[in-house]
């Protein structure tokens, strides 16, 4: 079994676990394309983080392949397990294409990180299909944090018992490896309020980050985004700009994000905003629909609107790598 969990001497224990549009500036223009087919190169530079395309052996991710100082990990998000409509009948099937994409990278990943979504009805049959799904990826270590969609009805609670064994709260937690300090919050059980942390949590992260150094990279794991992608349709965590500014004396933060099912980044001075694609369904981008439903695409299009970020990080750099790899 993959271990879930993490571990962090940084205000609370987490230990090992089992589970298993026209108008863009030249910078967005060189953001996106590096969804398609390039690694977008976050750099540090004097305190501002500098996007850049970078194409094979011009990557970080491909010149430290072989260097043990090297962190890769993937990001895996709404795999939805349980969902039944016309716009993915198999979800379960997209899911292990997902896994077997991850399988099949040039280098096995130190751990895969699920933001979210799991399940489609947080139901126990769900959860279990999940984990042992899960469990077939090639990795060291399995992380995760809840979706809107892994606490129907009971507020999380069939998710912490698969998922929240040495978690706090009600399932965030921190860990360290290779220098890069990683927060796991939830921000889903709220969802009156839109994306929501609420007082303890956001006590959780400031004790937390105290005694991290501010040269140290972040990396913040979340379902929905921490910053107002869309509102109206409660894209958005209506209490994390208290975390953001908690993340602003650090040189280097990356934020990734699910929910909305589909690729977004956004930069505000130090932090980086990524939303990541589904393994099941694509969603209308904002404003384009009159709610964010489930998008039926014409046949033999789904996968290419699904997919996994791989992402790389060599050690001392502050420079991430981060790569979307389609399904199709």
């Amino acid at each position: 079994m993959n271990g879930h969990g993490g571990h962090s001497g940084h205000g609370g224990q987490v230990q090992e676990q089992g589970v298993g549009e026209h108008g863009m500036t030249r910078r967005q223009l060189m953001r996106h394309a590096g969804w398609f087919g390039g690694a977008v190169v976050l750099s540090v530079v004097g305190g501002e983080v500098i996007s850049q395309v970078a194409h094979g052996h011009d990557s970080p991710a491909a010149a430290t392949a072989d260097d043990p100082h090297t962190l890769r990990f993937v990001q895996v998000s709404d795999s939805h397990i349980g969902f039944q409509g016309p716009a993915n009948t198999d979800v379960v099937g997209s899911f292990e294409h997902a896994l077997g994409t991850i399988n099949s990278l040039g280098n096995r990943p130190d751990f895969v990180m699920h933001t979210g979504d799991l399940t489609h009805l947080s139901t126990p049959a769900q959860f279990d299909q999940v984990k042992q799904m899960l469990s077939t990826a090639r990795t060291d270590r399995v992380f995760v944090v809840p979706g809107e969609h892994d606490s129907v009805g009971d507020g999380g609670k069939a998710y912490r018992q698969t998922f929240g064994a040495n978690t706090s709260g009600d399932g965030w937690y921190s860990f360290d490896t290779h220098g890069v300090h990683f927060l796991a919050l939830v921000n889903t059980l709220s969802l009156e309020k839109l994306g929501h942390l609420g007082t303890e949590q956001i006590d959780f992260v400031r004790k937390d980050l105290a005694a991290v150094k501010s040269d140290t990279p972040v990396v913040v794991f979340s379902h929905i985004p921490l910053f107002a992608m869309y509102p109206k349709w409660g894209w958005s965590t209506d209490d994390a700009l208290q975390v953001i500014n908690m993340l602003r004396r650090f040189s280097s933060v990356t934020c990734l994000n699910g929910h909305v099912h589909q690729l977004f980044t956004k930069t505000e001075g130090n932090i980086t905003f990524h939303s990541a694609t589904t393994t099941a369904y694509p969603l209308p981008r904002p404003g384009t629909a009159p709610a964010p439903t489930p998008q039926v695409l014409p046949a033999g299009r789904l996968k290419d609107a699904l997919g996994i970020r791989s992402v790389t990080y060599h050690e001392g750099d502050h420079a991430l790598a981060v790569k979307e790899e389609r399904l199709a």
